[in-house]
């Protein structure tokens, strides 16, 4: 029989533990949490994402979140103290340990996520001198993490970047997917609020990958695409406007299709090619 973790709350999460449990005075801790989650994160994409029908959708979403918690204040409480627990330490998974010292991840699948300080050192481990090569000859560097569970691997990347004198939120983009889209949202929410350029897609990463330039996300039926505000910064629009030139005059030696990039899964920016002539990552999704 699995036993229950223990967790001790201090401080940020302290308060946003008291204000969460108000919440679940008469709803179950799994329904206040998605409504919570959904309202944050559709409150953040629609303050930059004008695209007519997912904004319209999230518009009508976030009206229903806000109603079955009968307030908008509780959840701009939980909004405050997530932003405040970041700026004192971004080097963490806030929502993430939240989400795990609540006990949801067992609600629906048994969810573990990763401890924070393991995602650190894998990134500290992973991340070469050549990182930081590449992204000066390239212009960024593109990171996956194709389980991207609450963002905890993307996070601590953005924090190695930072710490090896790579600007992330010029520098690099960052692309996250998760089948749940309750703990995909807690990543778009923390990867935002770090200023991190790049998007989270939900859906199943093995039948319904990534698809197209890592510059130019594509949203198909089976997908959900929210892009997080700082990949819509002049910076990124003007290196897709490079590519968009680049395809459209470029020579046929130079040229490079649009669906020919490539997504690199962590740290391994080595192209390798496949045996039957296909361009593939050892990391790739």
């Amino acid at each position: 029989m699995s036993k229950k973790a223990s967790f001790s709350f201090l401080g940020n999460q302290k308060e946003f533990m008291k204000i969460f449990r108000e919440l679940c005075y008469s709803r179950q801790p799994w329904e206040a949490w998605s409504d919570v989650i959904t309202a944050m994160a559709c409150s953040i994409a629609n303050a930059v994402d004008r695209t007519p029908n997912r904004h319209e959708k999230r518009e009508k979403e976030y009206a229903g979140c806000i109603k079955r918690l009968e307030s908008v204040d509780k959840p701009a409480q939980l909004l405050a103290v997530i932003v405040n627990a970041m700026e004192e330490n971004p080097d963490q998974d806030f929502l993430g340990q939240m989400y795990m010292g609540l006990n949801l991840g067992n609600h629906w699948k048994g969810q573990f996520f990763t401890p924070y300080s393991v995602c650190r050192m894998m990134s500290e481990m992973n991340f070469g001198a050549g990182a930081k090569a590449e992204a000066e000859n390239k212009g960024y560097l593109s990171v996956c993490d194709p389980c991207v569970g609450a963002g905890a691997m993307l996070i601590a990347a953005a924090n190695t970047m930072r710490r090896a004198g790579i600007n992330y939120q010029t520098s690099a983009v960052f692309v996250g997917q998760d089948v749940d889209r309750v703990v995909a949202l807690m990543a778009y929410i923390q990867l935002s609020l770090l200023g991190c350029p790049g998007y989270i897609i939900v859906g199943n990463s093995l039948s319904h990958p990534p698809e197209g330039h890592v510059l130019f996300p594509q949203e198909t039926e089976v997908q959900e695409l929210w892009i997080m505000p700082m990949f819509q910064a002049d910076v990124w629009n003007i290196r897709r406007m490079a590519v968009m030139m680049d395809n459209i005059c470029g020579t046929a030696a130079t040229k490079k299709p649009v669906e020919r990039e490539r997504y690199f899964m962590f740290f391994n920016f080595k192209e390798q090619e496949a045996g039957n002539g296909r361009e593939e990552s050892a990391g790739s999704i």
